[in-house]
């Protein structure tokens, strides 16, 4: 008996077109590991990799190559004796399997947690037993890409409409007046839905004028704006500290892996909410450190996808389904895909859940 890996690689047609401050996507690329058994071929374990194109530290020319290095290697040490242990991620041998991934290659960890704790599950996309199994419904945000005015009206009516009541807008790609006049449409026609704002800026906004355009959106009552400026400016310790909307750190944890300097980013930057991804946040051991740092300094934080297709969404929500849950999450996106691989999870009345 030995444990044999494999891998292999999809592109996903996006069903519209994905507009960020960072460009257009047509496509995303992913890499999907499976484990197994060879005396049960019929039982595998699937994880998902797919670094975001000029966002993730693992979007590198050699990503395929330490990939196929890290599952060439996996067998060497790892019996499929070791398989009769706990299913969790605190598993000595799935941390031992960790070891081999090298620093700065986050969603090759969060692949190989994927698919190993699937695989010690039996193989029928069990990551975690939790409550997402037994009913749970998770609260989500319905995401507003951006586009023309009457595009992202249009996005707006509908997720309304689906019951969402937390709407998240991608902001500083347009003219940001027009921005304001999506905004203020929302607020004025949903009044009585009283709907929840979230902003993602992806570090659109420019040093001098960050500030005042918070002070700006701020009359609109939003929520928290993620990343309002570039990740590692000396200014958004300023910004987290003046800014009247509540700020929510994404990109400025990207590619932070050590856990005391986690803590120093944290503590120097006190932003009120973090976002974790586990394709760019370390995987989900990266993010469960993240989670526990913060807390333990009084900062809010939740979990959202980042473009994975319907197996990497289905082991967040399952990984999500392991805390308690006061805010909605960001993990809406399973819907985005023409050809994404099926599943049983269901958006719906702005929760996701697993359907029967």
């Amino acid at each position: 008996m030995a444990l044999q890996t494999s891998y292999s690689q999809e592109t996903f047609r996006f069903s519209f077109n994905a507009r960020t401050s960072r460009g257009l996507m047509k496509d995303k690329l992913s890499w999907f590991v499976k484990l197994w058994d060879d005396a049960q071929p019929g039982v595998a374990g699937l994880g998902e990799c797919g670094p975001l194109p000029g966002l993730s530290t693992d979007d590198r020319p050699d990503f395929e190559t330490v990939l196929a290095d890290v599952l060439a290697q996996l067998p060497h040490h790892i019996s499929t004796q070791d398989l009769q242990g706990s299913p969790s991620l605190a598993n000595p041998v799935l941390q031992k399997a960790l070891t081999l991934v090298p620093a700065g290659y986050p969603s090759i960890r969060f692949a190989i947690e994927t698919a190993w704790l699937d695989l010690m599950n039996g193989g029928k996309k069990i990551i975690f037993r939790n409550g997402l199994l037994e009913g749970q419904r998770i609260p989500i945000n319905g995401l507003i890409w951006m586009g023309g005015l009457d595009f992202m009206m249009s996005q707006i009516n509908d997720k309304v409409a689906q019951g969402f009541r937390c709407i998240k807008l991608k902001v500083g790609g347009l003219d940001f007046d027009r921005e304001c006049e999506v905004i203020d449409y929302l607020r004025k026609r949903y009044f009585r839905e009283n709907i929840t704002i979230r902003l993602d800026a992806n570090g659109a906004f420019k040093v001098d004028e960050a500030l005042s355009r918070l002070h700006e959106l701020a009359r609109l009552k939003i929520q928290s704006i993620e990343q309002p400026i570039k990740p590692g400016l000396p200014e958004m310790e300023k910004l987290c500290r003046e800014s009247p909307i509540p700020i929510a750190l994404d990109e400025e944890l990207i590619g932070v892996e050590v856990k005391e300097e986690k803590i120093g980013l944290l503590t120097r930057l006190r932003p009120q909410f973090i976002i974790l991804k586990p394709t760019l946040h370390g995987g989900m051991t990266g993010c469960q450190e993240w989670i526990a740092i913060a807390e333990s300094l009084g900062i809010g934080w939740w979990i959202t996808s980042a473009l994975e297709s319907n197996v990497g969404l289905n082991a967040i929500c399952q990984f999500t389904a392991n805390y308690p849950i006061t805010l909605p999450q960001g993990l809406g996106t399973g819907m985005i895909y023409e050809n994404n691989v099926p599943s049983n999870l269901t958006v719906k009345d702005g929760y996701i859940y697993l359907s029967e």
